[in-house]
């Protein structure tokens, strides 16, 4: 069935492009593949759309849709009571001294590849991973885009504040000698995280992770305030041929 957007026609020639380019960057043949392609250039067509119907111009559709997101999606920054409710219902996540060790897998945009087709490569792997964990360290040598990818992933031990929020977050909640049963986004890309060990500390008081907390607790805010601005661009959309599955 054809797949359009909008009256305009994503063709198997610009899907076969996209998909293309993730093959040249190692990514692995199948659904999440061409899913992830297609997402991503309906995503990308209704939020080109939509600048233009608000005037937005740049030098290139990556400056546009940054520009439209910037413009168009707003949220508060998390107040006290926020961070405080967080801090209560979340106590392990607050330990001084708590220290882990961990593997990871770090996926990343490269040569032009879009969000969504990195997405879908790195699902795929971890679908691979949980159904054979031993694998891990020989999938980290050829696929993360990390160094410490060269030692199977492995990170050695660290403890609280060493990590960016999301991926110490993932870490202190998983329980010893298992993966992460779902990709942890980062500013630097997506993880598949494998934590080997981990011992207990003190609780830090609030006062003290209360800056780092309403940083981490807003910026989560804006990454749920653009997914609802594109489930809105999805929900007003005429899209024939595909159902997105994250805006269903």
């Amino acid at each position: 069935m054809t797949i359009s957007v909008n009256g305009t026609e994503i063709n198997e020639s610009a899907i076969a492009a996209e998909m293309n380019r993730a093959r040249s960057a190692g990514y692995p043949e199948g659904e999440e593949l061409r899913d992830g392609a297609i997402q991503e250039l309906i995503l990308r067509r209704l939020m080109l759309e939509q600048a233009e119907k608000l005037g937005i111009a740049a030098e290139s559709d990556e400056e546009i849709i940054g520009t439209l997101l910037q413009q168009e999606v707003n949220f508060n920054d998390i107040d006290e009571a926020s961070c405080r409710d967080f801090y209560d219902n979340n106590p392990s996540s607050f330990t001084q001294g708590e220290m882990a060790a961990a593997s990871h897998i770090l996926f990343t945009a490269a040569d032009g590849l879009s969000a969504g087709l990195v997405k879908a490569k790195a699902e795929g792997i971890l679908a691979d991973l949980q159904k054979n964990p031993a694998a891990f360290a020989a999938m980290a040598r050829e696929h993360s885009a990390c160094p410490s990818g060269k030692e199977g992933g492995a990170l050695g031990q660290f403890g609280r504040g060493q990590m960016v929020p999301e991926f110490e977050q993932a870490v202190f909640t998983t329980e010893p000698g298992t993966i992460t049963p779902e990709l942890v986004e980062t500013q630097f890309g997506y993880h598949i995280i494998q934590v080997t060990a981990r011992k207990g500390g003190d609780l830090i008081s609030f006062d003290e992770v209360k800056e780092r907390l309403q940083a981490y607790l807003t910026d989560m805010e804006g990454r749920k305030a653009t997914h609802a601005y594109l489930a809105g661009l999805v929900q007003a959309a005429d899209i024939q041929g595909y159902q997105l599955p994250a805006f269903a």
